[in-house]
Parts: C-alpha cells; sequence; structure tokens
C-alpha cells in the first residue's frame, strides 16, 4: 500500500511537470513573431516603395527576403541602412549599387519586434502567393497569414492546465485516503479526527481540507508561483503604461476623414498642418482652409454646414456675420507634458521626417488617433538609432563649424553654437 501510495506521489509530481510546461507554452506563445501586425506596419511605411510580388521604386520583397535568411542583418539594414552601407557591408554595398545608389528610408523608429513582424509577413504572403493557382485570384484552400497562436492553442493550453491542477487534487486526495487507512490499521489517532465520548470518529471536513492543501508543498509551490507572475505581470504593465494614452481616440466635433482627404484625395498633410514645416506646433488648420474647398465641394453635407456656423457664413448669399461666428472646440489627441519641449519643424524640415513615424497610417484613418505611445523610451531609441545627415543642411552648419573648431584647438562659445537665436529661450 506505501508503494501505491509513493508512486501516486510521483504521478503527481509528473502532472505537475506538465502544467508548468503549459504555462511555460502559453506564456511564450504570447512572444511570438504576430504577422498581423506586420501587416499594418508594412501597408504604413513600406508600400510607398515596395510590392510583395513585383518591383516597384525598390525589389519585389517576397523573394528578397525570403532568399535571405539573416534575420540580424535584414533588421539592421531596415532599421538604418545607412549605417551598413556607410560600413561598406557587402550585401548592403550591392543592392544600394544595383538600386543606382538610391537612399533608403531609416526606420530607426521600428524595434527589433516590429521589424521582426515585417519580415514574418512578408514571407508567409509571399509563400501564400506561390501556392496560388496559375492565373488565379484567390489564395490556395487552407492559405492563410499566420497571425500568432492560434485561439484553439490558446485555449488548449489553459485546458491542459485546469485539468492538471485538477488532477493533482484528485492524487492527493486518493494519496491522503491511502495515508488514513495506513494509519488506521496501526490503531493511531489521525491528526484531524476526533473521538466522540461515545468511541466514534468525527472529522471535521473543512480543518482537514485545509490542511492537506497547506502540507501540500506541490500545490502551494504552483500557486504561489503562479500567483507571483501575474500580479508581477500585472503590476509591471500597469505601471509601464501610466500616462501612457496609445489608442487615445476622442470624439471630434466635425467628422473629419483623414482616410479621405489624405488618402484617397492625397492632400499633403502641410496643406492643412502648415505649422509643422515652419513652427513648433503642427497648428489646426483654420475653418478657412476647408473653405477653400468646401465653399462649392460638399455644401449639402451635414458635417460641412457646422464650418459654415462656426464662421457665420450663408451658402445662399456666401456671405460671412462675424456676429455669429464661434470657435470650433476640437479635441486635442497627442498631448506632451509641459516639461517636454518638442520642435515640428525640427523634425520635419531639418530632419526629414514623415508624419507617418509617428503619427502612423493616418492616410488610412477616418478617425485620428494615437498612434505612437509618445513616451520618454520611444523617443530616445528614436534619438539613437537615426543618422544625422549635415551635408548641404544649413541647420546643421554652425555646429559642423564649431566641432571643427573644437578639432583644431579654438575657442568656441556659446554664440557660434546658436545661443543667441531667439528660440532658444523664447519659445
Amino acid at each position: 500500500m506505501r508503494s501505491f501510495s509513493l508512486i501516486l506521489k510521483q504521478f503527481s509530481r509528473s502532472v505537475l511537470l506538465i502544467a508548468g510546461f503549459a504555462f511555460w507554452s502559453l506564456s511564450t506563445a504570447y512572444a511570438q513573431t504576430d504577422a498581423a501586425k506586420g501587416e499594418a506596419i508594412f501597408k504604413s511605411k513600406c508600400t510607398t516603395c515596395h510590392k510583395i510580388d513585383t518591383r516597384l521604386i525598390g525589389p519585389a520583397l517576397g523573394p528578397q527576403l525570403t532568399q535571405e535568411t539573416d534575420d540580424k542583418y535584414l533588421i539592421q539594414w531596415i532599421q538604418n541602412n545607412q549605417a551598413l552601407i556607410a560600413a561598406k557591408n557587402p550585401k548592403a554595398l550591392k543592392i544600394y549599387n544595383e538600386y543606382n545608389q538610391s537612399g533608403m528610408t531609416v526606420f530607426a523608429d521600428l524595434s527589433d519586434a516590429d521589424v521582426g513582424n515585417i519580415i514574418t509577413y512578408v514571407r508567409t504572403t509571399w509563400k501564400d502567393m506561390q501556392a496560388k493557382p496559375a492565373g488565379g485570384t484567390t489564395a490556395a484552400p487552407g492559405a492563410k497569414v499566420e497571425s500568432g497562436p492560434s485561439d484553439m492553442v490558446v485555449y488548449g493550453l489553459i485546458g491542459i492546465i485546469i485539468i492538471a491542477f485538477i488532477v493533482i487534487l484528485v492524487l492527493n486526495r486518493v494519496v491522503g485516503s491511502l495515508e488514513r487507512i495506513l494509519l488506521k490499521n496501526k490503531d493511531l489517532i489521525i491528526e484531524d479526527e476526533v473521538v466522540t465520548p461515545e468511541g466514534a470518529v468525527a472529522v471535521d471536513a473543512k480543518k482537514e481540507f485545509i490542511t492537506k492543501i497547506l502540507k501540500n508543498k506541490k500545490l502551494v509551490f504552483f500557486i504561489l508561483v503562479a500567483g507571483t507572475v501575474a500580479m508581477c505581470s500585472w503590476g509591471w504593465v500597469t505601471l509601464w503604461n501610466t500616462n501612457v494614452h496609445q489608442g487615445y481616440q476622442p470624439v471630434q466635433p466635425i467628422k473629419y476623414s483623414h482616410e479621405l482627404h489624405a488618402g484617397i484625395m492625397k492632400i499633403d498633410c502641410q496643406y492643412c498642418h502648415s505649422g509643422a514645416y515652419k513652427s513648433k506646433n503642427a497648428s489646426i488648420p483654420s475653418l478657412n482652409v476647408c473653405m477653400n474647398c468646401h465653399k462649392v465641394v460638399k455644401t449639402e453635407s451635414e458635417e460641412i454646414h457646422k464650418i459654415y456656423d462656426a464662421l457665420g457664413y450663408d451658402p445662399k448669399t456666401q456671405k460671412y456675420d462675424s456676429t455669429a461666428a464661434k470657435p470650433i472646440q476640437w479635441v486635442r489627441i497627442h498631448n506632451l507634458p509641459d516639461l517636454a519641449y518638442f520642435n515640428h519643424s525640427q523634425h520635419v524640415k531639418v530632419g526629414g521626417i514623415k508624419c507617418q513615424q509617428c503619427h502612423g497610417p493616418v492616410q488610412e484613418m477616418k478617425e485620428v488617433y494615437q498612434y505612437s505611445p509618445l513616451t520618454m523610451k520611444w523617443c530616445i531609441q528614436c534619438h539613437k538609432r537615426t543618422e544625422v545627415n549635415g551635408k548641404g543642411n544649413a541647420y546643421y552648419d554652425s555646429i559642423l563649424a564649431a566641432h571643427d573648431k573644437i578639432k583644431k584647438g579654438e575657442k568656441v562659445t556659446a554664440a557660434v553654437l546658436g545661443g543667441i537665436e531667439c528660440g532658444k529661450c523664447h519659445y
């Protein structure tokens, strides 16, 4: 009987190991590369120059990324191809020269995981394209883009953990019963049993259950580990995302579609947000900018009439009544704390950064939302990866000249570094 009890204990330990393995598998499953995320990033950043199956401005990425198996090199190339070219990397020089030394955009804002998602999406989509029948326009039966672990896998792993937990409880109950029988055969009183005056044996079921739980070291250890991991994960995510408003999408007083204007109509961002090129703020476009078109376009729209009402404009007489004008109460989406100084012109005009690099695929948004986290870490990562090109850039002329003076041992004052520019103090 004792040997049988030991066998059950060993079996319980094995089940616990299986449960632990399932828990580990569940956690790692979520860390797998997500092709669905890669698709979103690809469409927002890569479709201007690349297609998966055919050559556009750049090469067809499907065969290119399938043939190149060195993902570490691909990540470095996509994040900062100019650095690889400057380092005389043979692969980088070959593709650079093949395309007449056309510079590829530097995507310093993309993390290694983001680039990995893009690579997975391209390879998976190209594989599905190859599986299509000749001349066909639909994917082969069963072919689909991988999007990380399926719901069936996740639910299956959760089920394994639950079943393992139940099996452990049942086996420990059986072991406890066997031990009780052994003790009774030896005429010993069990700790959680009470002998009544009549000589009967009474068992405190509640106390027995609690005692078994506390004595089961494997079960207690499993619960403590799972609870600690869950609480640490929850605490880390909660603290890390405090005051991070990524995905924030307020309701605006006028339904304005960037997808229609910037996407379908292909209106340049700076036609409306002219301040992005010349000032600290991108600026909210005045309603007069809207009236450049909507004095004659979509005049019957209810949303356009909100603009007319705000301007005090009568579309029948085509006259303005300033006494009836009132401001539109737009809701700000991207809001940095007062302690952070950000200058749009420095990034857009000097750095050559595209709006989509920070604001995401605005041309696909019916309603604008905060695409990037706008955290300090996010900004610092971009600054660490972005290479500064000072050639032919007047903004850096004084800085480069100051570095030349330092190399020659000459005196460098604050004025030389732009210390007497108005914007240094008055912004």
